[in-house]
C-alpha cells in the first residue's frame, strides 16, 4: 500500500496493485471564490498549488471515488480531466446522477461489499459536521474502507467528526491505518465540520494500534487547524509515534 497527499482531501491509494484518486480538487491556486459565512474573505481557493502535475495524478489511474460533490472534493478541473471511461464510485444514487450528467459513463454507487479487481470496498458512515440545521446544510458525506488480502485495512473517513458512527466503524473493521480530514475547517455560524485535533486524538485513543494519517489541511480558506498545531497536540498528547502529517505531495508506504 502506498498513499500520497496531493492536496487538502485529493489523496492518491495505491492498493494490492490498483491506483485509486480520491476526492480530486484538481485546480490550479486561486481559481475558485472563498466559501461564505468562514475566515480568509480576502482570499480565493485552493491556496496552494498541486505538488505535481495532473498528468502524474491520473497516469495509471484505475478508479476514483468521490465521497461527496463538494466543490473541494470533486471540481470543475476534474470534471474535464478525468477519463469519462474511468470508474466511478460515489456515495449514492443522487450524487450519481450528477456525476453522470458531466459524461462520466462508468459510474457505480459504493456498498457495504463492493468488489473493484479484487479489493472490497466498503462505504462507512460520516456527519459533516455537528447539528441537525447544519447537516440539513451542507448534506451527505461516507468514507470507505479498502480490504484485500495481501494488505493492511485502510478507512478513509471522508469529511466527517468524531462520533459514534466512526467508533462504530472502526470497532467493525479494526482498520490498520485511518486516514482523517483534519483541518477542523469552519463555518463561522456552525463551528466545525470535519476533524479538529480533539477529534483525531479520539480516534486515536478508539484504535491505539493503528497509524493515523491527518489531510484535508491548510488548503481551502476555511482551515483552522494548522499541521504543526497537531503535530505539537500529538506530543503533548504523546501519540506523536501514531500520527503522519503529510505536506501536500509526501508519501508513505505500509
Amino acid at each position: 500500500m502506498n498513499i500520497t497527499q496531493i492536496r487538502n482531501a485529493t489523496i492518491v491509494v495505491e492498493y494490492a496493485n490498483k491506483k485509486f484518486l480520491i476526492d480530486p480538487m484538481l485546480a490550479e491556486k486561486g481559481t475558485y471564490s472563498t466559501f461564505p459565512d468562514t475566515i480568509r474573505q480576502d482570499t480565493f481557493n485552493p491556496l496552494v498549488s498541486l505538488p505535481t502535475s495532473i498528468d502524474n495524478i491520473l497516469d495509471g489511474l484505475d478508479a476514483v471515488i468521490v465521497t461527496h460533490l463538494h466543490l473541494d472534493h470533486f471540481d470543475e478541473v476534474a470534471k474535464n480531466v478525468l477519463p469519462k471511461e474511468i470508474k466511478m464510485f460515489v456515495q449514492n444514487e443522487a450524487d450519481a446522477e450528477e456525476v453522470k450528467a458531466s459524461g462520466f459513463k462508468n459510474v457505480e454507487v459504493l456498498q457495504q461489499d463492493t468488489i473493484f479487481e479484487g479489493i472490497q470496498l466498503v462505504k462507512t458512515k460520516g456527519v459533516h459536521g455537528r447539528g441537525e440545521e447544519l447537516l440539513k446544510i451542507i448534506g451527505e458525506v461516507c468514507g470507505v474502507v479498502f480490504k484485500h488480502r495481501s494488505e493492511k485495512v485502510l478507512y478513509v473517513a471522508g469529511d466527517t467528526v468524531w462520533y459514534k458512527g466512526v467508533q462504530e466503524e472502526l470497532d467493525t473493521h479494526k482498520p490498520d491505518i485511518i486516514i482523517v480530514n483534519g483541518g477542523d475547517n469552519q463555518f463561522i455560524e456552525y463551528g466545525s465540520l470535519i476533524m479538529g485535533k480533539e477529534d483525531v486524538y479520539e480516534v486515536h485513543k478508539a484504535a491505539p494500534n493503528a497509524k493515523v494519517i491527518s489531510v484535508h489541511m491548510e488548503a481551502v480558506n476555511h482551515w483552522t487547524l494548522s499541521r504543526e498545531e497537531l503535530k505539537n497536540f500529538s506530543k503533548e498528547k504523546e501519540f506523536s509515534s501514531n500520527i503522519l502529517v503529510p505536506e501536500d505531495g509526501e508519501s508513505y508506504s505500509f
